[in-house]
């Protein structure tokens, strides 16, 4: 999995019924885009994740990733 700073987590729900959880990810702390992403969701709450096999990434409209996310300078 690989992500940059904007892109959207989906993680979806497990049980029939539970609805998808979507996160903004503000910090990708591994190496080249890899987990764990520092992410933020709607109500303002920010978690450190490790996204499992139930998660994909949206990626953001935007400009290219920066060094801090794990792209290029």
């Amino acid at each position: 999995m690989e992500a940059h700073t904007g892109d959207r987590l989906v993680t979806h729900g497990r049980t029939l019924g539970q609805q998808d959880q979507v996160a903004e990810i503000v910090e990708v702390l591994g190496t080249g885009g890899t987990p764990p992403y520092r992410v933020r969701f709607g109500d303002g709450h920010e978690h450190l994740l490790v996204p499992g096999p139930d998660s994909v990434v949206r990626r953001s409209v935007g400009p290219a990733p920066g060094p801090r996310d794990g792209g290029a300078p």
